[in-house]
């Protein structure tokens, strides 16, 4: 039996921080004590005092490029970055080559994960404008939901036909999440900068394009819908001031037909940061004003927006080194997301219980995955501890995504994980992924 006994940790998990010892063995957590003594002798003993033991981040958006795209990034290397962000679930996107946008694509998708991720894993089916069919015979045990693109992104996958969008929301039980941006308002735009700069557009005008008008004409016009048909709606990346508006928090989780998710880098950065950043902070939705980032803030903290995750999409230098018109969008995430977490929390915005809520016990909640997401007995031992004061620099010898890259290279990071557990078994020790690919399929209790 494996057996790994860690001690004197501050826990965090379902609103509290306390001292105490957890006990894994095999793949579950077997107990939580103030205080728990060593019953054999070959049980690790891990001493995590002054550090946290959270829950594993489930991040509930991500592209990890798999298959089609693999010089970008793939299963492996992705959730290999994962897991060194103390992220131990992740949910992945249809917007792969080919399109997982039937049962057989998506399947292939999982037979991938099962052979090579690092950890747990699931795929969102892929909606278009005409495989409702395929779309309804997803499985709502073991797959996370169906994603719709509402504005054009990475890939070709945008539905606009409104007939077929109002069928997918009447039709299915499961969760559909959107990328909601209005495409026409950011065509317009785009033609009126390009009438203005030719194809030299400054990347500065990002935000400009892709505006908060059309985030917000795409949010409310799915909001109105999924509240027409009763849809279980998940909105992804939200980035306007504006869109917060749409969302409450007059009502517990449990009973929200209708759900938010923020993205780390529309917490970190605003659109003054194109000038030194440039194409590696040009994401759809874009990075847009410290406004935004103020009220999104807010709306995190007060509720109205229910998880924190990435929309990790990788890709390589050189596509990112493109003039602004040919520079795809996207970048990488999944390392370092818990950690500019807890950047924000010395810097005073955040408690450290409200990223556990954020980032572990809500995307559980929404997606109401088995077992995971809580420090509980009897759940999967998907665990992080996290020292509080053990700073670090983001530099390309310790940035393990597949195009070695990152838009926090040259941060210090005051926290660091130092230690990541999947399915009990310790996969992350302080800079080194162990070769254990322990991942499993994430299933559903719906």
């Amino acid at each position: 039996m494996n057996r790994v006994l860690i001690k004197n940790a501050k826990i965090v998990n379902e609103g509290t921080i306390f001292e105490g010892d957890v006990l894994i063995e095999d793949e579950f957590i077997a107990e939580i004590a103030e205080k728990i003594s060593v019953k054999s002798s070959a049980t690790k003993i891990i001493d995590a005092e002054g550090s946290y033991l959270i829950p594993g981040a489930i991040d509930d958006q991500v592209h990890f490029r798999e298959p089609g795209l693999t010089h970008k990034g793939d299963i492996a290397s992705e959730s290999r970055a994962a897991v060194a962000g103390g992220v131990t679930s992740f949910i992945e996107q249809p917007n792969t080559v080919p399109n997982a946008v039937t049962q057989e694509i998506l399947q292939q998708k999982y037979d991938i994960a099962e052979q090579t991720s690092f950890a747990n894993y699931s795929f969102m089916m892929g909606a278009t404008n005409d495989n409702l069919e395929e779309v309804l015979k997803t499985n709502p045990k073991n797959v996370a939901g169906i994603k719709i693109f509402l504005g054009s992104s990475t890939g070709n996958m945008l539905v606009d036909n409104e007939a077929v969008l109002e069928k997918i929301f009447s039709s299915t039980q499961m969760l559909i999440a959107v990328h909601c941006e209005d495409e026409q308002t950011i065509k317009d735009n785009l033609e009126k900068f390009k009438a203005e700069y030719g194809e030299d557009i400054p990347v500065t005008a990002h935000h400009l394009i892709r505006s908060e008008e059309a985030c917000y004409l795409s949010s409310s016009k799915a909001i109105a819908l999924a509240k027409k048909t009763g849809a279980r709606l998940h909105i992804f990346h939200l980035s306007t001031a504006k869109e917060m508006e749409l969302f409450t928090n007059k009502i517990p989780l449990e009973e929200k037909k209708i759900t938010a998710e923020v993205c780390v880098h529309h917490l970190w950065f605003t659109n003054d940061d194109y000038a030194t950043k440039g194409n590696f902070i040009k994401w759809n939705p874009a990075v847009k004003t410290a406004n935004d980032r103020k009220v999104l803030w807010e709306a995190l903290l007060d509720d109205r927006i229910d998880v924190i995750a990435t929309d990790h999409a990788p890709h390589t230098l050189e596509e990112k080194k493109q003039k602004y018109l040919q520079a795809p969008s996207g970048g990488p995430l999944v390392q370092h997301s818990v950690v500019a977490m807890f950047e924000a929390h010395h810097q005073g915005k955040i408690s450290v219980e409200k990223i556990v809520e954020k980032m572990a016990h809500n995307p559980a909640k929404i997606f109401k995955i088995e077992k995971r997401g809580f420090i509980r007995e009897g759940y999967y031992a998907d665990l992080a501890i996290v020292n509080p004061g053990l700073p670090w620099n983001v530099k390309k010898e310790n940035i393990l995504y597949k195009c070695g890259w990152s838009p926090f290279e040259g941060v210090n990071f005051k926290s660091r994980i130092t230690h990541t557990f999947v399915n009990g078994e310790l996969v992350y020790n302080n800079f080194k992924v162990k070769d254990i690919r322990c991942g499993k399929r994430l299933l559903f209790d719906r």
